[in-house]
């Protein structure tokens, strides 16, 4: 049965226990400001399986556009008829626009979010980087270190190739000379805010610079590290936010 909105226009979040997240706030505050909450509006779809994303989805007649979190920035995949070639390359959708025909395009915005928030922090002295984690948003974060000529090590808890290593192989030499140090797995999101990626930090020092996608809450545990010491510090604000703006525009094109 499909559902109806008093709004033209539908788009939304897709994830797993999303309650907390930035999108939906973001951008019901956005179409207020640009007049637009009379037409639009934003839900949240809070699905505990993939296989139920076409049902949720399809209860609306006017849904134009989706984003997409946690855990289904890979599994989205076989749900989309169009995918952009960077999308397809790294391997992680977190945008989907709904055309005319109905036809589902997929994108990823994580990577414009990324590049630029972190390009004005970068200095000379960071040649390469360690990226935490091994999911969906580490894709674009790998992306853009390529396209920056970062050189990266991939910190896994079950590594699978020569670019990954384990926490437990992490040591003084490689936390000297990886100066970039980039947390993308969810350890220490609200409400486990005590909780962070299990790197020697001892070992860090003011020429890093420690970038979390974590947002919530706005310096996490992994941020305090590098903050006892001096370490330039980054959250995923604005990462969030530029990609957001980048999903509104593909939505509008």
């Amino acid at each position: 049965m499909l559902k109806k909105t008093n709004k033209s226009n539908v788009f939304g979040l897709v994830g797993r226990n999303i309650s907390y997240s930035f999108s939906r706030s973001y951008f019901t505050a956005k179409f207020k400001a640009l007049g637009l909450n009379n037409i639009n509006e934003y839900l949240n779809f809070d699905i505990d399986t993939i296989e139920k994303l076409k049902d949720e989805l399809l209860k609306y007649d006017n849904i134009k556009g989706f984003n997409v979190t946690i855990p289904y920035k890979k599994d989205i995949f076989k749900y989309i008829d169009n995918i952009d070639p960077i999308a397809k390359e790294i391997g992680a959708i977190n945008t989907v626009k709904i055309d005319e025909n109905n036809n589902w395009n997929g994108y990823n915005t994580d990577i414009y979010g990324f590049e630029f928030s972190l390009k004005p922090l970068l200095k000379n002295n960071i040649k390469k980087a360690l990226v935490l984690g091994t999911g969906g948003a580490s894709k674009a974060v790998i992306y853009v270190l390529k396209k920056l000529n970062i050189d990266y090590l991939q910190v896994s808890r079950n590594p699978v190739d020569s670019t990954q290593i384990s926490y437990e192989e992490l040591d003084k030499e490689i936390l000297k000379s990886h100066l970039l140090i980039i947390n993308c797995t969810p350890l220490g999101t609200s409400p486990n805010t005590e909780l962070k990626p299990n790197i020697p930090y001892l070992y860090l020092n003011k020429n890093h610079l420690l970038y979390d996608l974590i947002y919530n809450p706005e310096i996490s545990s992994f941020l305090k590290e590098g903050i006892k010491v001096g370490s330039k510090t980054k959250n995923g604000q604005e990462m969030l936010e530029l990609q957001a703006e980048k999903s509104w525009e593909i939505w509008n094109k």
